[in-house]
């Protein structure tokens, strides 16, 4: 488990929310990143669910 911070922005299937927390349980499974939705409801989600926020300055467009 390692806390991330500062916390990562990122776009997840219920919209954009900040990744506080990365869980990796092992070589067999997806890491989790438990994500602060804006709306304050907390999720976890697979690492192929969540994409980074879009940052012009570091060249992510989309």
């Amino acid at each position: 488990m390692l806390q991330l911070n500062p916390p990562l922005p990122v776009q997840t299937p219920r919209g954009p929310g900040l990744a506080h927390i990365v869980i990796d349980y092992g070589v067999e499974m997806d890491l989790v990143w438990v994500v602060f939705q804006h709306d304050g409801e907390c999720w976890s989600w697979r690492n192929q669910d969540i994409r980074a926020q879009i940052n012009i300055t570091m060249g992510r467009k989309q």
